[in-house]
């Protein structure tokens, strides 16, 4: 079953939030909201605008159809400088060795 257009946006914004390591709060003071109508949209409780699905994509630097085409082609779409720095990788550290055995 395909998803819906809504839930396709609200799939797209939560990638996108992720992907950038941003905030609803972050996205409220872009948007000029407060975090619980993020949250309501997010949660589908409240539906996201035309003109908010346009500020999203402008603020991620994305085309809005690619907003509206879904988390995958969103999340693709988006410009490298706005994605989260990566981080150490796990399981990669090797403690060195302790002098006189194991602590």
């Amino acid at each position: 079953m395909a998803m819906s257009l809504e839930e396709r946006v609200r799939s797209a914004v939560a990638a996108l939030l992720h992907a950038s390591a941003e905030s609803q709060t972050d996205l409220a003071a872009v948007l000029g909201v407060s975090q619980a109508q993020v949250s309501r949209r997010q949660s589908g409780a409240a539906a996201w605008s035309l003109t908010d699905c346009e500020v999203v994509a402008a603020h991620y630097g994305i085309d809005v159809l690619e907003l509206l085409a879904g988390p995958t082609r969103a999340t693709e779409a988006l410009p490298a400088s706005r994605r989260r720095p990566l981080g150490r990788q796990v399981g990669t550290h090797r403690p060195a060795a302790v002098e006189g055995g194991v602590r």
